[in-house]
């Protein structure tokens, strides 16, 4: 026992989320480079770790108490199906890699030689599917029940208010952003982004069939952007998100009473009062002249010099308008990360703070 609750101890520890979140991108980034994971054995035992850890979990009753509510069980199955499936794509990609090196079609190439008719071969296959998933949303509704609650009562709000799973990961970035920059511009973006890749990404190598080696770039920042971002955010709203909205671990009591000091401090404050010791200037443009500086050496000055260096290949190849449209998309990409560990590690709120016209980043 003693070593279990020392092991549970370590793991609530690296569970806050400035070690999480670089566990998770180091451990990510890291293995799609190693070439035993991506095979059947790999894939075998990462779900058999995988499953073995979640379901040894359930046996501490503070990690079954969330993980058992209703609301939450989904969770539990899109994190299997989102890493079957980024295992499977990966898979598939190292085997076309080996294909190409040796001079054979790719797995797609060869299977498209062979044609079947969509009767009975695509609609059998169908009818099956029809069939298990409606057999498992019956025996789902029977064994859980349906998480209804009383009507809304503006007196008695639930601790914490917590948006539909699919909500999660926007309500998770309204913690490190203005709400307009969290709630509209930055889902905007998504979409708009998402609709310029055809346009933006015009390689012909990968189109059509799996492959890592050939589109090395373009795979590494889809991990990072929705698996090592958008799934974690969703998973820590989920699980680690507890009462008056505090991070809690997966061993770790829901405490109502736990109470964490917030406090958080603009950019401007650091540099005025605690590096210049002065009171900040009154005129917002002087007492934010240093975060907008920095927000436009980001966002104007880095795909420069990225241009000539880190990006340089990309930037020939793309052309100055192609590229510098998703050099800033992937900058304002990262730049998520950047605040959520400023928050973090240096309680840092506003890089830019103009309350007089809510303008906040």
């Amino acid at each position: 026992m003693f070593l279990i609750n020392a092991l549970k101890s370590v793991i609530n520890f690296l569970s806050a989320p400035q070690y999480l979140v670089t566990l998770m991108l180091i451990g990510v980034m890291a293995a799609i480079y190693w070439r035993p994971l991506w095979t059947r054995r790999g894939g075998v035992v990462l779900f058999a770790m995988l499953g073995g850890g979640i379901g040894l979990s359930y046996l501490d009753r503070n990690f079954a108490a969330v993980a058992t509510l209703p609301d939450n069980v989904p969770i539990i199955g899109m994190i299997f199906l989102v890493g079957f499936f980024f295992w499977y794509a990966m898979y598939r990609a190292y085997e076309n890699d080996r294909r190409v090196t040796a001079g054979m079609p790719t797995v797609e190439g060869q299977d498209s030689a062979q044609k079947v008719f969509s009767w009975p071969d695509l609609v059998y296959v169908e009818l099956i599917c029809l069939v298990v998933v409606m057999a498992i949303l019956i025996v789902w509704s029977i064994a859980l029940k349906a998480p209804l609650e009383e009507p809304a009562n503006p007196t008695d709000s639930p601790n914490p208010a917590k948006a539909p799973w699919y909500f999660l990961g926007l309500q998770e970035m309204l913690v490190y952003y203005d709400p307009w920059l969290a709630g509209v511009f930055f889902p905007a973006l998504i979409i708009v982004g998402l609709m310029a890749i055809p346009y933006i990404d015009t390689n012909p190598r990968g189109n059509g069939y799996f492959t890592f080696r050939e589109r090395k770039w373009e795979v590494s920042l889809f991990i990072l952007g929705f698996i090592v971002l958008w799934c974690s955010l969703i998973a820590l709203g989920t699980f680690l998100r507890g009462p008056n909205w505090n991070f809690f671990g997966p061993y770790e009591f829901w405490d109502v009473n736990k109470l964490v000091p917030l406090n958080n401090i603009n950019l401007s404050e650091i540099i005025w009062i605690k590096v210049f010791k002065k009171a900040l200037p009154n005129f917002w443009l002087f007492r934010e002249i240093f975060g907008l500086l920095l927000v436009g050496f980001y966002v104007l000055v880095l795909p420069l010099v990225f241009s000539k260096t880190l990006f340089r290949r990309f930037f020939e190849k793309m052309g100055m308008a192609r590229y510098l449209i998703a050099v800033n998309l992937v900058l304002i990409m990262v730049a998520l990360p950047i605040k959520m560990y400023l928050r973090w590690i240096f309680n840092l709120k506003y890089i830019v703070a103009i309350p007089e016209f809510a303008f906040n980043i």
